[in-house]
């Protein structure tokens, strides 16, 4: 596992090498924004005057600095908006880069020690030669011409051991490199929305001086934090996953040093481990989004606040059709009945 994370590891500082390569875009988007920000910023001002105007009241004049604020934040975007927010930032993901690296140290000494543990135990086995070349040379130059069937046998037992081996490295080694890929799947994910978001910044900055879109502002550094966050969260979730391969080796230590333990090298539980390891990688945008709520929610929210109104506007409207139907049905039935009663009073006096 440590050579593919050694790779991996090369391809997250490329990465993060890109980000900072792309962040000098943000000034070739300013100039469009400032374009759009200051045409908002005339009709915020001019619409805010003129209604005090018409309205006879006081100028409220603070208000009308907010799309100043904004230009200004437009205008050295890079360095108060980017650098501000990476900097506060920067310590939380240093913080949990920093509990992965130690969970990573222990889980190299550890697999050291059990592999030492796992020699010792096939030599207390009888069956060093299984894993010793050397032992193994020693063990054939040992039985003559008339032990050829031991021969055959140490040769069988030896090759199954090696293919078994060798289809578990095989395995191990493929969830290893999807485990590893899943990781920098989330992290090539992650610098790609904040590039993006970093370069076109500037432009939601400026809708957000229009009157009805004051909201991109707030939506767009709930976003930005969320997304950057994504690191920080693959980096505990790693942690983690270290940890709980920590404690399993640790469990195959304590059985190793028990001299009647014989070892089995299945490696099942471990693949096990992997697989949690790749599903789990992909809920870290759910988490960073329990942390910074990614503000504005699902443009479906109105549709089904305004259907569930509509809705029930509709059967306000249809219970009051129907018991108003009901009501004028009762009063027909009524005169109708009367009527009946009249013209047979009428025609019991006529005879």
């Amino acid at each position: 596992m440590i050579p593919l994370a050694i790779d991996f590891d090369n391809l997250h500082q490329v990465l993060r090498n890109l980000y900072q390569d792309m962040l000098p875009l943000c000034s070739d988007m300013a100039g469009v924004a400032k374009g759009i920000a200051g045409l908002g910023a005339l009709f915020y001002v001019a619409y805010r005057v003129w209604k005090a105007l018409a309205s006879a009241t006081p100028i409220d004049v603070f208000p009308l600095l907010r799309p100043f604020a904004i230009g200004l934040c437009i205008m050295f975007f890079p360095s108060i908006i980017l650098d501000t927010v990476n900097a506060v930032l920067s310590p939380v993901v240093q913080g949990t880069h920093a509990l992965l690296e130690g969970q990573t140290t222990d889980i190299a000494h550890y697999q050291q020690q059990r592999d030492d543990l796992e020699y010792e135990a096939r030599l207390r086995e009888g069956k060093a030669w299984l894993v010793d070349d050397e032992e193994y040379d020693r063990q054939l130059a040992d039985l003559g011409i008339t032990d050829f069937g031991d021969i055959i046998s140490m040769w069988w037992e030896r090759t199954w051991y090696g293919i078994k081996t060798w289809f578990r490295e095989l395995v191990r080694d493929f969830f290893e490199l999807l485990y590893n890929a899943a990781g920098l799947t989330i992290d090539t994910l992650r610098t790609f929305f904040l590039v993006v978001l970093s370069i076109l910044g500037p432009i939601s900055f400026a809708l957000s001086i229009y009157d009805g879109f004051q909201g991109t502002l707030t939506h767009w550094l709930s976003k930005y934090i969320s997304i950057y966050l994504w690191l920080p969260v693959a980096d505990l979730f790693s942690t983690v996953m270290a940890r709980i391969e920590v404690l399993m080796l640790q469990a195959d230590i304590a059985a190793l040093q028990d001299p009647a333990y014989i070892p089995e090298s299945t490696g099942g539980a471990y693949i096990i481990f992997l697989i949690m390891g790749i599903i789990g990688y992909f809920t870290v945008p759910t988490v960073a989004e329990w942390i910074v709520q990614a503000g504005g929610g699902s443009g479906l929210s109105g549709v089904n606040k305004t259907s569930t109104f509509g809705a029930g506007v509709a059967g306000g409207i249809l219970g009051t059709v129907v018991g108003r139907s009901s009501g004028h049905g009762g009063a027909i039935k009524d005169t109708t009945n009367a009527l009946e009663g009249h013209n047979l009073s009428a025609r019991t006096t006529d005879r």
